[in-house]
């Protein structure tokens, strides 16, 4: 279990790139969990306000869901224009100021080569946009917690499909796997892609005039308003646990962006207790 950290208020904006520049670089390979985790709403793991679970605590199941959906549905809304500034933010390479690590592809690009040509990086929708038809109007289209940098050809290539083990390699793939229907990202990513997705699957409930997130364990989803595979993601969560890298980003999109938090970063033993 993670240790717990001394509680925090928001940051100035000026203290980002400090804090991104004394972390660690991404690890390259996934580092397997070392802990069973409770299922209750019991423990605080990271360096936040431990009273913003408050409403959480002591519940499990869909008790627990529903809680963490009021939770962090208070939230700022960002334009999707405004998005590509924040991933400059949110995605910094820690070792290098100048650059944004890409998601899938593990690169480090200049934060300044944002766009739509080759050898460029742009706004990947980890919960596909289509899966739900909910574009990239503001909302889910616009949310940080599932929008990360990526190389523009990379991204065409994972396109809108569900994630799941197995496929073949491509350019600049980084060791992240496609067949015609699934993707597999990188070993070192592959908890974050799961608790993105599970993120939006607890923040998106349709009662707020978008539609009714839910992860399923199906690969063939299309435009329905779900998204796979979940036995697989439940698999990836364990396996490759929340760095200081996904742990910071969290920190950073709400002190500075969102105001709100993925919970399964700072509660990694909630994503059993739910599913």
């Amino acid at each position: 279990m993670l240790a717990i950290r001394i509680p925090r208020r928001k940051a100035v904006a000026l203290a980002t790139a400090a804090v991104l520049a004394g972390l660690a670089a991404p690890a390259a390979t996934a580092t397997p969990a070392t802990a069973t985790a409770t299922t209750t709403a019991t423990t605080t793991t990271a360096s936040y306000d431990p009273a913003y679970y408050d409403a959480a605590a002591g519940k499990t199941g869909t008790a627990l869901k529903s809680a963490l959906h009021t939770i962090i549905s208070d939230q700022t809304k960002l334009s999707y224009s405004a998005v590509w500034e924040a991933l400059k933010v949110t995605d910094q390479d820690p070792n290098n100021s100048n650059n944004v690590i890409l998601l899938y592809s593990g690169i480090s690009r200049s934060k300044s080569l944002n766009g739509g040509d080759v050898g460029d990086w742009n706004r990947e929708h980890v919960w596909a946009k289509s899966h739900g038809d909910f574009g990239t109007s503001t909302g889910p289209g616009t949310d940080l917690h599932h929008l990360r940098p990526e190389d523009v050809q990379v991204n065409s290539i994972r396109g809108n499909k569900d994630f799941d083990n197995g496929g073949g390699s491509f350019t600049n793939s980084g060791g992240s796997l496609t067949d015609s229907n699934s993707f597999e990202p990188r070993d070192a990513v592959k908890g974050d892609v799961a608790r993105m997705i599970l993120y939006m699957a607890v923040r998106y409930e349709g009662t707020d005039g978008w539609p009714d997130l839910e992860p399923n364990d199906s690969v063939t989803n299309g435009t329905n308003p779900y998204h796979g595979r979940l036995s697989v993601l439940k698999q990836w969560h364990q396996e490759d646990p929340p760095s200081a890298f996904e742990r910071n980003r969290n920190d950073v999109i709400h002190d500075s962006y969102q105001h709100n938090r993925n919970p399964f970063i700072d509660h990694p033993e909630w994503v059993e207790s739910i599913w």
